[in-house]
């Protein structure tokens, strides 16, 4: 059985290299849909469907607004529910690839981005069982895998945009490779690429591994300051800005995997501050709080400091269980991913942090995970 599986990767994988030349020099592609992006840019998120995943795009208008553009394949299988996690679906730092994982089938799918839409390049095993985030840092992919025992896993990413493994990067989580995955909300690079970071939420801990040459060394841990740490985000200057479910927000200076703590649990009043977004100017922070229907604001100071801005910056509406974000690439529009509700909203992001609804667009039951450019 494996050795019919490295046959089976082997053949889709000379496949995929083929469509992809041909496709470069023909301008062909693969999708399920024909697309086209009209040079604004594009939202991102994936279906998460059990009987084959995929990748669903929406272009990006001037004014923010979003028409969907179809879906397609990514060659793997969804779970079906949530994963609890964010980055299940990301871009390159250059916008020329995207990455999704395929939580069914313990897979990632890498993607050529273009105009014309999306060419799948390549599918791999994600090293691990369940894989539920991802990061990247120049040519380097990392993944977070949250069955079992749980670990993450590195990659290297091709001039093709293929994944090539790389050695040695595979690396457990606080405990060790023994019993249960504690909980696991996301894996990030920090903003030098020295060292990763991944959240966990059961547990209370901030798992942080230095990085050397691309490769994650053991981890060492750190208690969280607030309760249930899960996304987060760097800002420039590589503080992590982390939401915690319990409903607020912590900041911490990371240098090679040490954690110093700057602004400890700093409450929103909401309930359920899960996934986190920073504006593209470094100055604001926004967490969605799932159980509130609303985002909160934060302003980060120089120092990585926080205080609350608006408690209720913005509203998706009751019921509609924010999730995701995603700033569009020129920094003024800020999407949200509603579980309940099937849609994302899209908001305006003020000079001064204020955010305007401008309304919503729907999407498939079960969608997880949010990208923009």
């Amino acid at each position: 059985m494996k050795s019919f599986k490295i046959f089976q990767q082997v053949g889709v994988r000379i496949l995929l290299m083929a469509v992809f030349v041909f496709s470069l020099v023909t301008g062909f592609t693969t999708p399920a849909v024909a697309a086209s992006i009209d040079g604004f840019g594009a939202v991102y998120t994936l279906s998460n469907s059990p009987s084959g995943n995929a990748v669903l795009i929406f272009n990006r208008a001037p004014d923010g607004s979003l028409t969907s553009l179809g879906s397609y394949l990514t060659g793997g299988l969804g779970s079906g529910t949530g994963l609890g996690s964010q980055s299940a679906v990301i871009l390159s730092h250059n916008n020329r690839w995207l990455f999704a994982v395929n939580a069914g089938s313990d897979q990632i799918s890498a993607f050529a981005v273009s105009s014309k839409g999306l060419t799948l390049v390549d599918v791999v095993d994600s090293g691990g069982i369940h894989p539920v985030s991802l990061t990247t840092y120049k040519d380097w992919l990392y993944v977070l895998n949250a069955g079992e025992s749980g670990n993450i896993s590195g990659f290297t990413i091709e001039r093709t945009g293929s994944l090539s493994p790389i050695t040695g990067s595979t690396q457990p989580l606080s405990n060790g490779g023994a019993g249960a995955a504690p909980g696991v909300g996301q894996i990030a690079f920090n903003s030098e690429g020295t060292a990763l970071v991944v959240t966990e939420k059961s547990t209370n801990l901030l798992d942080a591994y230095q990085v050397v040459d691309g490769v994650a060394g053991a981890p060492t841990t750190h208690p969280s300051a607030g309760a249930v740490p899960f996304g987060f985000a760097f800002d420039r200057h590589n503080h992590a800005i982390v939401s915690e479910a319990s409903g607020s927000v912590s900041s911490y200076d990371v240098a090679d995997g040490d954690f110093h703590v700057i602004s400890p649990a700093v409450v929103n009043t909401q309930v359920a501050a899960c996934w986190i977004a920073i504006s593209n100017n470094g100055k604001f922070a926004y967490t969605t709080n799932a159980g509130s229907g609303s985002i909160s604001s934060y302003q980060i100071r120089e120092d990585g400091s926080l205080t609350l801005l608006n408690a209720v910056a913005g509203s998706t509406g009751a019921g509609s269980t924010p999730v995701d974000m995603a700033f569009s690439n020129n920094g003024s529009y800020l999407y949200t991913l509603g579980n309940s509700s099937h849609t994302i909203t899209i908001f305006q992001m003020g000079s001064d942090g204020s955010l305007t609804n401008l309304g919503a667009i729907g999407v498939p039951t079960g969608v997880v995970g949010l990208a923009a450019q």
